[in-house]
């Protein structure tokens, strides 16, 4: 029974297409499914997408190639010669990798590092001398090299607030420049530069000396003092040291406890008198007497109480 029901359903579907189709209406159209094309694939009737060309910044003609390597040489020259040294600088960059193998490419080189330093841009003129020495170690321009790079990194020193790492940096590529070259012009220049980062280590240090003073770490004051005195011995900047350093003293012998005071006054009393006998009149001095007059004060009644 069943089956014959459906044949019968059948047959009646049949005949209302047959019957659609003869008076033209049209049949209900199907989903169409496009698959997504997988990476690599590409749509049918479709080009592959493309990524877009650069624009090309280097005119027609200007180009450093092997075969308008002279032109583009000379040019480079010129803008060297006429002081337009990052115009240079450029050039010589595109020029060098074509120059290696040939007797032009150490002067590339040199002068492609010298035209930045001329303009200032002292860490690529330090990379580059210092590549320049590493290559070419034996011409007569490594020594001037040498130099230029040994300059350049002192002028990368920061002030002494910041980080030193650079200051000690330069400081020890100077001494390898004075010791490899100790006749070379530029050896007093050399002294002064490593005058001028010892002074600004020197500085950095005595601002962790005030520091200490400053927020009443009086023993670390005292720890840094020594260390000052050990490693600036002779630097212009020692008599300011001592001056903390009294004060620091004078200050924790007015704090102790009754029963420290007098040896703390007595190491005082020891620094009012290295800055007073080993420096002369300074724009510390009438302070510092002042406070050695006190401090002997004080210990005069340590002696009184210690006689009785």
């Amino acid at each position: 029974m069943v089956k014959n029901r459906f044949k019968l359903l059948v047959i009646i579907t049949l005949a209302v297409l047959t019957g659609a189709y003869a008076t033209g209406i049209s049949a209900p159209s199907m989903p169409v499914f496009h698959p997504i094309p997988l990476c690599g694939d590409t749509v049918p009737g479709k080009e592959k997408a493309k990524k877009p060309k650069k624009l090309k910044t280097v005119m027609a003609g200007k180009k450093v190639t092997f075969e308008n390597f002279d032109q583009q040489y000379e040019r480079a020259m010129r803008y060297y010669n006429n002081q337009q040294f990052l115009s240079a600088a450029g050039l010589f960059e595109d020029l060098y990798p074509l120059s290696l193998g040939t007797p032009r490419a150490d002067t590339i080189l040199f002068l492609f590092a010298h035209s930045y330093y001329m303009n200032g841009d002292y860490e690529m003129a330090a990379f580059h001398f210092r590549d320049y020495v590493r290559r070419y170690p034996n011409t007569s321009r490594t020594e001037d090299a040498f130099y230029y790079g040994t300059s350049a990194i002192y002028k990368t020193s920061p002030d002494y607030s910041l980080d030193q790492s650079n200051t000690e940096y330069a400081i020890e590529q100077i001494k390898a420049f004075i010791q490899a070259y100790p006749n070379n012009a530029h050896i007093e220049e050399c002294n002064v530069m490593l005058d001028g980062l010892r002074l600004k280590l020197a500085r950095k240090d005595l601002e962790v000396l005030i520091l200490y003073y400053n927020t009443d770490h009086y023993e670390a004051c005292q720890i840094a003092a020594k260390n000052f005195f050990n490693d600036y011995s002779y630097s212009p900047l020692m008599p300011e040291a001592i001056y903390y350093l009294v004060l620091n003293n004078y200050e924790y012998a007015k704090r102790s406890v009754e029963r420290r005071k007098e040896e703390r006054y007595k190491a005082c009393l020891d620094a009012c008198n290295r800055l007073l006998l080993n420096y002369g009149e300074t724009k510390y001095t009438k302070e510092v007497e002042r406070i050695s007059r006190d401090v002997q004060k004080q210990l005069l009644k340590y002696n009184n109480n210690s006689q009785q």
